[in-house]
């Protein structure tokens, strides 16, 4: 089973980017989402952003995962 998750787009170069969830930071393929700004929200799916999310949309899922164990507190 895979997990799309909300996460920070922290900087971008073309179609590649840098996109931060709690303290873990990846990089992401952006070709899917071409209208995406750093500090904008996407989700990411299997090293893709698959679509881009809005800030309170994303923080009540990261919230979520929070309260699910999933995340740690303040990451």
């Amino acid at each position: 089973m895979c997990l799309a998750v909300p996460m920070e787009l922290l900087s971008m170069d073309g179609n590649r980017g840098v996109a931060k969830l709690g303290g873990v930071s990846r990089e992401v393929n952006l070709m899917l989402v071409p209208e995406v700004k750093p500090g904008e929200f996407v989700i990411v799916h299997a090293g893709c952003a698959i679509s881009v999310l809005d800030r309170e949309e994303a923080e009540k899922t990261i919230e979520t995962f929070r309260s699910g164990g999933l995340l740690p507190e303040g990451g």
